[in-house]
């Protein structure tokens, strides 16, 4: 799968711009350029490529292409009301999910997952760390909420499902499971999406392991000695200050509880 935010929509952590990334002989590629390279990447021959994408204008792109192997692998796509998901993986107590969320039975994990965040951004009954906390299973999923322009992804914890993150020449945010489209794509400037973390482009980056912890950067160092994009960890030593919660928006913004 791939998604790319461009930059003021999405702005991803500092440390993921690689330090030395002006002196690197490989340089990061322009969104068109990344776009090209993915579905190229999926062509086969001269048949239809599998690759299925939508583009909003010079604001966003996803694409996916569809897998039919393990449920670890398994895609999948859904948009409702301009919300638009990319789910990797799957829930193991999606049909638990459904009753408490009075969806259908042929709900699939990405339309629950769009279902679920349009409860969060509305009503917020409950902090959004809360609701991935009640997930049971390996996945990861990329919402870009087109009215409200925002992005919300986030990632399990249990690290059976990876997605990677980086920056663009052009400073746009890209998101995908395909770690060498992240490379070619990014060059130095991309990290692994840390496991059991949520990231909101109106709050950031933040752990819903450990919702009260901060989280801090690691610096990372490639096979070939350079400094590329940093890694994340959850800080065990700090904690984040309590915020009340007013209104729709602020309910359903990741201030915790």
């Amino acid at each position: 799968m791939l998604a790319i935010f461009k930059k003021g929509l999405v702005d991803p952590p500092q440390e993921l711009n690689s330090p030395t990334s002006d002196k690197n002989r490989v340089k990061p590629k322009l969104p068109d350029e990344i776009i090209q390279h993915f579905r190229q990447l999926h062509a086969i021959g001269n048949q239809p490529n599998p690759a299925l994408s939508v583009g909003f204008g010079n604001d966003a792109f996803l694409a996916y292409y569809p897998s039919k192997q393990s449920l670890l692998q398994q895609r999948m796509f859904c948009g409702t009301d301009e919300m638009y998901c990319i789910f990797l993986g799957n829930l193991n107590n999606l049909s638990t999910l459904l009753k408490q969320y009075g969806l259908a039975k042929n709900t699939n994990e990405a339309m629950f997952v769009v279902e679920a965040y349009r409860t969060l951004r509305d009503r917020g009954p409950y902090p959004a760390d809360q609701v991935l906390k009640d997930l049971e299973g390996s996945f990861g999923f990329v919402i870009y909420d087109r009215n409200a322009g925002s992005v919300f992804a986030a990632l399990g914890a249990d690290q059976r499902v990876q997605m990677f993150w980086g920056v663009a020449a052009d400073g746009s945010a890209v998101i995908s499971d395909n770690l060498d489209v992240i490379k070619t794509s990014c060059a130095k400037s991309f990290a692994p999406f840390p496991p059991g973390c949520m990231f909101h482009s109106e709050v950031g980056l933040k752990s819903y392991e450990h919702p009260r912890n901060k989280l801090k950067a690691m610096p990372r160092i490639d096979s070939e000695g350079v400094m590329c994009g940093a890694n994340f960890k959850v800080d065990a030593s700090s904690k984040t200050n309590s915020m009340p919660r007013v209104g729709s928006e602020a309910n359903w913004a990741l201030s915790g509880p």
